[in-house]
């Protein structure tokens, strides 16, 4: 029990001693709010700028109503603002006609655009079977190419062995350039054939035209 005094000792004469220079401290009141209207110098440059608008107007005419001195019709809003007040109230409060239309509009968009997904479906399963043939069309042509170029390089493997003799490795410089060169060869004479059918299908066609038109021109008027 004396070891708690003790301890608590030198507290006591700490704050005994503080207390003795130490004032006490009381708030100040709060403003008294003034009994009639009060308004606020517009000349002064610290005067809020809300005091001076309508908004401190309404106020003082609500807390002090006729002693104000604000006449009660100044403070409806005017033409201006009310059109302002019923756009802001239609586009934020709309009727529930309007809702009414926008869900309508609004399903309708969905429905349009669901019948169109399905639409869109529909051609493509019906495409899908001449979309599958032709994909195993094209990789039955890439692999008939692939297989005609192999046997080609083949021979033409062949044909610079025989050239060169069959002792030349098939992967040294002078084989492999004379294979390019064959090569070269092989795709000129390709064009060649090319071109010489085109020719031989446009003189065919101009025979053809020629022909017809004799017979048009020996046909009698009538």
């Amino acid at each position: 029990m004396a070891a708690p005094v003790r301890q608590a000792r030198p507290l006591l004469w700490l704050v005994t001693t503080l207390g003795q220079g130490a004032r006490g401290y009381r708030a100040r009141p709060p403003p008294r709010r003034s009994r009639g209207p009060w308004w606020p110098d517009p000349d002064d440059p610290l005067t809020p700028r809300w005091q001076l608008g309508p908004r401190y107007a309404a106020k003082q005419f609500a807390r002090h109503g006729a002693a104000s001195g604000v006449a009660a019709g100044s403070l409806w809003p005017s033409q201006e603002q009310l059109r302002e007040l019923e756009a802001e109230e239609r586009e934020w409060y709309p009727s529930l006609a309007a809702m009414q239309e926008s869900l309508r509009v609004q399903q309708l968009a969905e429905e349009q655009k669901r019948r169109a997904r399905e639409q869109l479906i529909e051609e493509c399963m019906a495409k899908m079977p001449q979309m599958i043939e032709n994909w195993r069309r094209q990789q039955q042509e890439r692999r008939e190419k692939e297989q005609a170029d192999k046997e080609r390089r083949a021979r033409l493997q062949a044909e610079a062995q025989e050239r060169l003799g069959y002792h030349v490795d098939p992967r040294s410089a002078r084989f492999q350039e004379l294979l390019q060169d064959m090569e070269k060869q092989h795709r000129k004479r390709l064009k060649e054939e090319k071109q010489r059918k085109k020719k031989e299908a446009r003189a065919a066609a101009i025979a053809a035209a020629a022909a017809q038109d004799p017979a048009d021109s020996e046909t009698p008027s009538s």
